[in-house]
């Protein structure tokens, strides 16, 4: 379920609360994306609040919905629903804030990797289980979140790395506590909110141009690799062994 709410100082917050683990099912994924699109037409919109409700900010896609839709149609509409909810993310014309508690695992370190500014609890751990999952997609997403070094050691070994650590890269711009993050968020927010909106927006469409990724067309070369898998068997195996516990790991 997607909570949405605009305050009179035109703050859009976003609260995913899908219990127990705040996994995003394709129905998540859609709406969400929907929801960010909407505010290309929504004036009164002049920042965006992403965040979890419950134990943490999101533990990846449903990969019990993948394993059960029929032939490659879970996977399929887990990987487009991915790329298209992160382009929706960085394509908001207004500046997206995560503000992250708990954990952030798979789909939900693609989703911190795009928004446009991170706050976070300390030592929250954020896991790439890709690899455990028979999946090779999200690299383009977590750039914006770690050194190129450190990102293959997160992507090949599946181990956590920390908000913490992300905070000394300046990918996370501060640590607070989780009591009051939503908060803090929603401070930093106002702080965007008080300037010209036209302004902000134009400035979010100059560093897309600028300093942006080509998310489209890196993540449909990452899927190719992620559709080979699945057309062996790999894939599909990797994910029964992570959903049913026979892999260690964070599963969802």
């Amino acid at each position: 379920m997607i909570h949405q709410s605009v305050d009179e100082r035109g703050i859009a917050e976003l609260v995913i609360e899908n219990p127990p683990v705040n996994a995003y099912n394709l129905t998540d994924i859609a709406e969400l994306a929907r929801i960010l699109r909407s505010y290309v037409d929504v004036s009164a919109v002049k920042a965006v609040v992403l965040r979890g409700e419950g134990r943490g900010f999101c533990g990846g896609g449903d990969l019990k919905e993948v394993q059960n839709l029929p032939g490659f149609e879970g996977i399929l509409g887990h990987a487009r629903g991915s790329l298209e909810l992160t382009l929706a993310i960085a394509e908001c014309p207004v500046p997206v804030i995560g503000a992250v508690h708990g954990y952030c695992i798979g789909l939900g370190v693609l989703v911190a990797g795009v928004c446009d500014v991170l706050l976070a609890a300390p030592d929250v751990p954020f896991v790439l289980a890709e690899a455990d999952n028979g999946a090779t997609t999200g690299i383009v997403q977590a750039i914006g979140l770690l050194p190129d070094k450190r990102l293959r050691a997160a992507m090949f070994t599946c181990e956590p790395f920390t908000s913490t650590e992300m905070h000394r890269y300046g990918s996370v711009l501060r640590l607070v506590d989780p009591e009051t993050l939503p908060a803090a968020a929603r401070e930093l927010a106002a702080t965007i909110a008080a300037k010209r909106t036209s302004v902000i927006r134009g400035l979010k469409a100059a560093m897309a141009g600028s300093i942006g990724r080509d998310i489209r067309s890196a993540y449909r070369q990452e899927l190719s690799y992620t559709l080979e898998l699945n057309m062996t068997g790999e894939a599909r195996d990797a994910r029964g062994e992570f959903v049913d516990g026979r892999r260690s790991g964070y599963a969802t």
